[in-house]
């Protein structure tokens, strides 16, 4: 909850379809590359497109961008332009670096030596100035103040491995790695394949799907019923365009997607010793509950932090519930494990932000109530724990314990399924500066007394990482991980945002 009302937010989702077969193709690749976006929509708001093209020699590519949700961004007039499409890549963003205009919105389109290059980009580069002074040095001018633009163009050039006449396209992407080493998910778009690619540290997300036909898709299927391949920066965009999940894109591996299939291209190292960096937080906030990063499911992971929370920071409670839906599998988790019934406490609103009606005094006073309406069957009279997914400023729960306590309840307990926010993110999530988050103001010593609450506990950094770890299959090891256990050198998390310890050096 806390994040929606203070700005964090996730930079952008990707998504890629390929037709399968002969081509021209039956599937309708602009309506799977639209419904992809859609279910990624959370991602970002701020703007959308979609590029598309016919696979022939020379391609022709469609462009469509929009700003706003995708639903408001594509007219269905406007898709009619992308019918002919055979593949093609789109892009839903949410600002950290550039922007918020149509000049910055993606997949950006250029020309190369050897012919028209697409690109989408999830994530933020964490020396992108030293590299806009190098592609400038090259003669190279950039249009916008998107990181995004900076990678096609560094794709532009020619590298040195590369022969003239012969385009490269694995060496180009190998070179963009030497680089910069985080943060990208990358979906590359040249003739008729698309390449998906992570960056060494897999710092942000990318699953591969197979569309099905509809009458198999709970059932066997082989790849001989292979429709298309799709590619999407979470895989709960599969099931809306009837897609099954096949496998994520390992860190630093380029995977060629064709309507022959896909293929593993290389995969490029990382410094020795270093672990993968996922972003740890996809699996706290960011992404949806239906969503599987790692081999398992992000709801049950946040029924994990439920858990490891109440036996970290139990509470003498009569009821267990949350505000925010985001933390309803953590909220779940608290309660199987302290063995207190969850209930519903708030019914939200959700038209509220459409009203007309300008504030005044009277609507001020009322604050929250104008959000939400208090259960208070549920909770009158008792002792509520409330589970929550961080508090960034301090600013949003407070009003909610005023109400709570208000309406009846005796005390109002909150536990959080996270630990503290200290830092910000250089790695493509937007996080109030280091002044503006409560965990480094004065106020955070009394806390609970800051927000109203009869208490406050964090889950802490160690139970949030064994609550992920432990149900990670570490890249093909069948090896269990467990807080009494070493991870796995081939599982890794970034939790700089909570210690300050980033994975890789930051230059600006």
């Amino acid at each position: 909850m806390e994040f929606e009302e203070s700005g964090i937010g996730e930079e952008c989702g990707v998504f890629g379809c390929v037709a399968a077969g002969e081509w021209p193709t039956q599937l309708e690749v602009a309506q799977v590359l639209t419904l992809g976006l859609v279910a990624l929509q959370h991602r970002g708001q701020e703007s959308a497109g979609i590029v598309t093209s016919n696979g022939s020699t020379p391609p022709t590519y469609t462009t469509l961008k929009g700003m706003g949700l995708v639903s408001t961004a594509f007219k269905p007039e406007d898709l009619l332009k992308l019918r002919y499409g055979n593949l093609g890549i789109g892009h839903t963003r949410y600002s950290t670096t550039g922007i918020s205009e149509l000049q910055n919105c993606q997949p950006f389109v250029v020309d190369t030596l050897h012919g028209k290059i697409a690109v989408a980009h999830n994530g933020e580069l964490v020396n992108a100035a030293a590299l806009r002074k190098k592609v400038m040095r090259h003669g190279v001018g950039l249009s916008t103040s998107s990181d995004s633009e900076l990678i096609t163009q560094l794709l532009a050039l020619t590298p040195p491995m590369e022969e003239d006449d012969t385009p490269d396209w694995v060496a180009r992407i190998k070179n963009l790695m030497t680089e910069t080493p985080t943060s990208y998910s990358l979906l590359v778009m040249h003739k008729d394949v698309i390449y998906a690619v992570r960056d060494p540290y897999g710092n942000r997300p990318l699953s591969i799907g197979r569309l099905v036909p509809i009458s198999k898709l709970h059932s066997g299927s082989s790849e001989a019923d292979t429709e298309g391949w799709v590619v999407s920066s979470e895989s709960c965009s599969f099931q809306s365009i009837g897609a099954k999940y096949y496998r994520e894109v390992q860190p630093g591996e380029i995977v060629q997607i064709s309507k022959h299939g896909i293929k593993s291209l290389s995969v490029g190292p990382r410094p020795e010793g270093d672990p993968p960096a996922f972003c740890i937080f996809e699996y706290v906030y960011f992404a949806r509950p239906d969503s599987i990063f790692e081999g398992q499911m992000v709801y049950t992971v946040r029924q994990r932090c439920g858990r490891q929370l109440a036996i970290e920071a139990p509470t003498e409670a009569d009821v267990v519930s949350t505000v925010p839906e985001s933390a309803t599998p953590a909220a779940l988790g608290y309660a199987q494990e302290s063995g207190l019934p969850y209930v519903e406490v708030l019914c939200k609103n959700r038209y509220v932000g459409r009203t007309f009606i300008q504030p005044n005094t009277r609507l001020r006073q009322l604050g929250v109530a104008k959000k939400f309406g208090a259960l208070t069957d549920n909770f009158a009279g008792k002792r509520v724990v409330l589970i929550d997914d961080s508090i960034v400023r301090g600013n949003t729960i407070s009003p909610i314990i005023k109400l709570l306590k208000e309406a009846g309840a005796i005390e109002v307990h909150i536990r959080v399924a996270s630990p503290p926010i200290r830092f910000p993110c250089y790695m493509g999530i937007n996080i109030p500066t280091k002044e503006e988050l409560i965990a480094n103001k004065p106020e955070f010593e009394d806390i609970a007394g800051y927000i109203g609450a009869a208490s406050v506990r964090y889950l802490t950094v160690e139970g949030l990482v064994a609550a992920v770890q432990s149900g990670i299959e570490g890249c093909g090891e069948k090896k269990e991980i467990s807080p009494r256990t070493k991870t796995s050198k081939r599982v890794g998390h970034c939790t700089a945002c909570l210690t300050g310890k980033y994975p890789v050096e930051l230059e600006w």
